[in-house]
């Protein structure tokens, strides 16, 4: 058996919740414990949260309000809104974390592999050369180099340092506005 120590999982696991018919990402919208979710950034139809599995430091997802898993009930302003958004997050991760590079997409419908399905979302994961070596390809293990709460300050300072953004503070979203 394979094991990395991990100890900052310990608050996730331990994390009080009562089981929810509700989507995980609704529930986001509306609540203000945006450290305690890993929600960094948040705009009028989209926000942008934290992976908490991520596939290296730094891997967020953009998310519209609106619950649905079809791209194109999506009317024009929520794409358009996400599209900004995703044009920020790509900056931020620039600017905090220095990547080579970055993979981004969603996923799809039932066959395409996503672990939620019914609220699309964007992943957006930053990449260096030669990230990939050979524990998740020879051990099966995948090993993660950055706690989740050093990412999210840094990400957190790096929207907060763009222009036409609000901060509200480290235990807030940076709110996002456009013109």
């Amino acid at each position: 058996m394979d094991q990395v120590f991990a100890p900052w999982r310990i608050e996730w696991v331990e994390r009080e919740s009562e089981p929810s018919e509700e989507c995980v990402f609704c529930s986001f919208v509306a609540d203000d414990a945006d450290r305690e979710n890993r929600l960094v950034a948040r705009s009028e139809r989209a926000f942008v949260l934290l992976n908490n599995y991520p596939y290296s430091p730094g891997h967020v997802m953009v998310i519209p309000h609106r619950h649905t898993g079809e791209y194109g009930d999506l009317a024009d302003e929520e794409l358009l809104d996400h599209a900004r958004l995703k044009r920020r997050t790509f900056d931020a991760l620039e600017a905090a974390f220095s990547p080579d590079g970055f993979n981004a997409g969603l996923n799809l419908g039932d066959g395409a592999g996503g672990s939620i399905d019914d609220h699309l979302h964007t992943h957006v994961v930053p990449r260096w050369e030669g990230d990939t070596n050979f524990m998740p390809v020879i051990g099966d293990t995948q090993v993660i180099v950055q706690a989740l709460d050093e990412s999210y300050d840094r990400l957190h300072e790096a929207f907060a340092d763009q222009d036409g953004v609000e901060d509200r503070g480290p235990e807030r979203a940076v709110v996002v506005e456009e013109a």
